[in-house]
């Protein structure tokens, strides 16, 4: 088996993955458009998509699973403070004064995620 999408259930999937679409830098499928039920953000092989799914309930307890990203051209920090323009909010800061941790965000909807620190940090 592949895995081929993760699925997040949402109140509005256009604006959803057009948020994961701007972090991630990956394309929301030319196939969406606002208004639709169900929205794919296409991730390079062999990494899954993003597939938001309308769902008539809102987000009430933790998520039990969540995306735990590392920074590819760019610092933590940096990362941090770009997705925080793009609409997310700090949730909980873990960073150390030794510049290790990470900090949890919550995207537009909620949904808790993670952004370590880059791999070239030492």
């Amino acid at each position: 088996m592949r895995l081929r999408h993760v699925t997040i259930d949402c109140a509005d999937p256009y604006a959803l993955g057009t948020f994961w679409s701007n972090v991630t830098g990956w394309p929301v499928s030319d196939q969406d458009e606002p208004g639709d039920d169900e929205v794919l953000v296409e991730a390079p092989a062999p990494v899954p998509g993003l597939l938001f799914i309308r769902v008539p309930e809102g987000k009430t307890v933790k998520n039990r699973v969540h995306f735990d990203w590392e920074p590819t051209g760019r610092t933590r920090d940096a990362d941090v403070e770009r997705v925080i323009g793009l609409g997310a909010k700090v949730h909980e800061d873990h960073r150390r004064p030794d510049g290790r941790g990470w900090v949890t965000l919550l995207d537009p909807e909620g949904n808790e995620f993670c952004i370590e620190r880059e791999a070239t940090a030492s």
